[in-house]
């Protein structure tokens, strides 16, 4: 059984659109008591298995635990750790959530890492993000800074153990071009809970990817804010849930200002019992963003029995002046066909469900532009197939 949605809007065709929902009115603070303990119930929240999240959402989860950073970065680009008190933290966006704002406010110190202005990065940049380990709670801040001109590969390597909350920023200069890879290969057991904050400047490029493979339960949230025009931002994901694991990904995209452009594409495979996959993707082109450009597209690939994807795409736009906008969804099982047609030719059954896992993941893989990035998840995708005996 396959479910499909699929929406092409240009300028012309702007009143045919109807949103399913809008987040033109995000309620946003630092304040943990600004916002209700979520129930489950809400638009937010409703796809979350809200017990699972072990009392983040609720300040039950007291933090007794550190996050272990550890950089590997190429000689033109700073780390530093910073306190609280730092002027630059928070300048890509303010929390929208409870457990955002709870993060926020419990962090000790933050990790911020520099491009400086008009340098090119010699080589990727590795921070290595083991967590707090069993049991244990931590949360964190983390900033990424391209300053004007700069360019960079940043790659975050999530791994390890625990209850791990943090708010992420990249704040991305004019003209600047940046890549940053996310990697969330957390053992079985932990839960990561994340909103990443990301504002693009004039003329900047930012190619955003979150990669989630391991844990018990993964939530992602990107916010990409252009802060004037001529900014690009694409948002790609790959995930791959296996029995019991549950990974949201929520990504919201604002067009505030004219002459930029989006372009969002996730992808997603899911196996096992209970193996639970929520990709919720808002697009809000506001009044004043004239000449916007945007898409976003999400597919799910479900290979066994008793695994579940939910696939919800939004798009509200205030202006008649767009270069245009569209988004698809769509989830289903193996192409029958496709199967037949490979058997057909002498390819073992097995063999053939594995090429056309490869198949469905290869757009984006192609795409990370990390050789040893992309290296890693073919291997790890390799290797979930195999522990099914797909």
């Amino acid at each position: 059984m396959t479910a499909t949605t699929e929406n092409n809007v240009s300028a012309a065709a702007r009143e045919s659109v109807v949103p399913a929902a809008s987040r033109a009115e995000r309620f946003a603070s630092y304040d943990v008591e600004a916002f209700e303990v979520p129930g489950g119930r809400e638009e937010n929240w409703r796809f979350t298995p809200m017990k699972r999240l072990r009392g983040l959402h609720d300040g039950t989860a007291v933090a007794d635990g550190e996050l272990v950073v550890e950089a590997d970065v190429a000689p033109e680009v700073t780390v530093e750790t910073v306190g609280r008190d730092d002027e630059r933290l928070g300048a890509a966006g303010v929390p929208s959530d409870r457990i955002a704002a709870q993060a926020y406010t419990a962090f000790a110190k933050a990790t911020v890492v520099t491009v400086p202005k008009e340098t090119k990065a010699s080589r990727p940049s590795v921070l290595r993000l083991t967590g707090p380990g069993e049991g244990k709670v931590a949360y964190g801040h983390l900033q990424v800074r391209a300053e004007a001109f700069a360019e960079a590969v940043i790659i975050l390597d999530h791994t390890g153990s625990g209850t791990y909350a943090d708010n992420v920023e990249f704040v991305i200069g004019d003209s600047a071009k940046v890549t940053v890879v996310s990697v969330q290969d957390w053992a079985d057991d932990a839960v990561h809970v994340s909103e990443q904050h990301l504002k693009v400047g004039r003329d900047a490029v930012l190619k955003h990817t979150v990669v989630t493979l391991g844990g018990n339960l993964v939530r992602v949230s990107p916010t990409a804010t252009f802060a004037q025009p001529g900014g690009e931002v694409e948002l790609l994901g790959l995930y791959f849930a296996d029995a019991g694991q549950h990974q949201e990904h929520r990504l919201f995209v604002d067009h505030a200002v004219p002459h930029c452009k989006s372009n969002v594409m996730y992808k997603g495979a899911l196996q096992g019992d209970d193996a639970h996959a929520v990709w919720i993707g808002d697009v809000l082109i506001r009044a004043a963003a004239e000449a916007t450009d945007t898409y976003e597209l999400n597919r799910n690939l479900v290979l066994t029995e008793g695994a579940r994807a939910d696939s919800v795409p939004n798009l509200e736009i205030e202006t008649g002046e767009i270069e245009g906008a569209g988004h698809a969804s769509a989830t289903g099982r193996f192409d029958d066909e496709q199967l037949f047609y490979l058997q057909s030719r002498g390819i073992a059954e097995e063999q053939a469900r594995r090429l056309v896992v490869r198949g469905f993941f290869h757009e984006i893989l192609v795409k990370i532009g990390v050789p040893e990035v992309r290296e890693r998840l073919e291997a790890a995708i390799e290797a979930e197939l195999q522990a099914v005996g797909a």
